[in-house]
């Protein structure tokens, strides 16, 4: 088939999308509306419970989805990584085992399976390639979520070597953006720092505090952007080698902060926590695997993104409303 008819197909295709009414999937199920797409499903919590094997099989009978995108993930920071590494490893491993399995019993059409950075060796060359996502034991603080989530892959690869299934397999580095969770006991750095010197400046601090030594480093990726990304394999990428999904780019934490400081116009200082973990010691993404399978690129600045980001977060909280 060539690639134009494979389109009009995949655009013709009922997409049911795991976790589409959470930080990413809300971003997704809207491009995929702006793209054409008709024929678009929501699959999530409470109506489904995906750790439930009888929930996972009710989905698949009562939306007959010809594709799936799972995006429904049991996540958080490093303080919810070291609290909660059973439940993190558990429920993940039961909802990307158990949907992509029934996927191929249930004949769909194509699987796209959403990893994690996470599922990276913790000492990975910088920029982390794909090859290299079997050459060690990722970080510790969060390895029973990278290695759950990295499962998909072994069964990705399994089930189409013998099945001849189609399911692919992405590896996004950190997102954030506007609808991020800035619940303090879950969230990620950005939007944790966001909320930190937001709230600072409502109420007059001097200081905030911020866990590790700043000397780790990371690479963001603006929500949208991964979105586009998602949906650029889902049309034209049918292998199950991993890929990466990034912005191609590093920064430290203290960078990040003193960044997220002058944008929010908070005036105090800083204090690093040395106690608290910095986690991975460094994190970026080789891109060009998307660029060449799928001609993706990130178009959107990290000033510009954290930008939006933080005009988001104001604004929800002008009104009023209970941000996590």
């Amino acid at each position: 088939m060539d690639k134009s008819n494979s389109l009009s197909l995949i655009h013709a295709s009922c997409i049911a999308v795991t976790g589409g009414k959470g930080f990413l999937g809300t971003h997704l199920i809207r491009q995929l509306k702006e793209r054409g797409f008709g024929n678009i499903l929501i699959a999530d919590l409470p109506e489904y419970n995906f750790i439930n094997l009888q929930d996972i099989e009710r989905m698949y009978d009562e939306l007959r989805p010809d594709i799936v995108i799972h995006l429904a993930a049991k996540v958080g920071g490093i303080g919810f990584n070291r609290e909660n590494p059973a439940t993190l490893f558990y429920e993940n491993l039961m909802m990307g085992t158990q949907l992509l399995h029934e996927g191929y019993v249930h004949r769909i059409q194509k699987f796209v399976a959403i990893g994690t950075i996470c599922a990276y060796p913790k000492f990975t060359p910088v920029p982390f390639k794909e090859e290299d996502i079997w050459n060690g034991y990722p970080e510790e603080t969060n390895a029973p979520y990278g290695l759950a989530k990295k499962m998909m892959l072994v069964q990705s690869q399994a089930y189409r070597r013998q099945y001849g299934f189609n399911s692919i397999f992405l590896l996004p580095v950190n997102l954030y953006g506007p609808g991020d969770n800035f619940d303090p006991r879950s969230s990620h750095v950005i939007p944790a720092l966001i909320k930190k010197c937001v709230d600072a400046v409502e109420n007059g601090d001097a200081e905030i505090v911020v866990w590790g030594t700043g000397t780790a480093t990371r690479e963001f990726f603006y929500v949208e952007d991964a979105a586009k990304a998602i949906i650029l394999a889902m049309e034209r990428y049918d292998e199950s080698e991993p890929i990466n999904i990034g912005a191609g780019f590093e920064i430290s934490i203290s960078d990040l902060a003193a960044l997220i400081v002058d944008l929010t116009g908070f005036a105090g200082r800083i204090v690093w926590d040395a106690t608290q973990p910095d986690g991975q010691p460094r994190r970026m993404l080789d891109t060009e695997k998307a660029f060449r399978k799928f001609h993706f690129r990130a178009k959107t600045g990290f000033k510009e993104g954290l930008t939006k980001t933080i005009e988001w977060y104001k604004t929800e909280l002008k009104k009023g409303r209970n941000i996590k």
